[in-house]
């Protein structure tokens, strides 16, 4: 059985934490984090870039690898029921997360997965309770690599189990957002609009607008709780 390769914290230990989920459908419920390393996109505003930027962080000193007992192990013995797996791009290491999230729901665990939306589920999409799908729009900054990919987007449109949140900057976001709504058929219901922003400042500034725009349009708005509460921390 492979190991995962995870975020490494300051003191060693994986990026494994117990804390309030900050985004998206499940905001403000108790979850167990585990934060996987690499990623296939490069947006320029990732506040995770030491999972995968090995020109600014030491990679060596930022990830490591992660039998599952032992990842089993450290998430079961923190109190929250709820698992998220972010990263990083998750799906990536999708083979290894199988055994994992299979031992989860076992135990009676509840299983969300981040991801961006460019890797598919595989397996995956019969034991993940919710997808938290992210696709990036041009504002992320990653040119001349496939951050938007039809065949995965369809694939997690079919799914009732996925919703959809979209970082939105401006005007310029929100017509993307319209555009692949309108092409992989997605319900305004499992929509999610979000301000980008790393700071409580910025978040502030920038919701109002977009909070109006999804009482219109019957999305859902959100936040950055952890943003709000801690500010721009890891393990939190």
């Amino acid at each position: 059985m492979d190991d995962l390769f995870v975020s490494r914290m300051a003191d060693g230990r994986p990026e494994i934490f117990a804390s309030i989920q900050g985004e998206g459908v499940s905001a403000g419920l108790p979850s167990t984090f585990i934060r996987l390393a690499i990623c296939n996109l490069r947006c320029t505003w990732c506040d995770t870039a030491y999972t995968w930027d090995w020109e600014r962080f030491d990679r060596a000193e930022q990830t490591m690898p992660l039998g599952i007992g032992a990842a089993l192990d450290a998430i079961t013995g923190l109190p929250p029921r709820n698992v998220v797996i972010t990263g990083g791009e998750p799906l990536i290491q999708r083979r290894q997360l199988q055994p994992l999230v299979q031992e989860l729901k076992a135990g009676g665990y509840r299983v969300e997965v981040e991801t961006n939306g460019t890797v598919s589920p595989g397996e995956l999409r019969a034991l993940v309770d919710q997808f938290n799908v992210s696709p990036k729009l041009a504002h992320s900054g990653n040119e001349g690599l496939i951050r938007i990919d039809p065949p995965v987007l369809h694939e997690f449109a079919a799914l009732e189990t996925a919703n959809f949140k979209f970082v939105v900057q401006g005007e310029a976001g929100l017509a993307e957002v319209e555009v692949l709504r309108e092409q992989f058929a997605i319900p305004p219901g499992r929509v999610v609009l979000m301000p980008e922003g790393r700071t409580a400042a910025e978040l502030t500034a920038r919701s109002p607008w977009l909070a109006e725009v999804c009482t219109q349009r019957g999305y859902r708005f959100s936040t950055r709780l952890h943003i709000l509460i801690w500010g721009d921390r890891r393990g939190v």
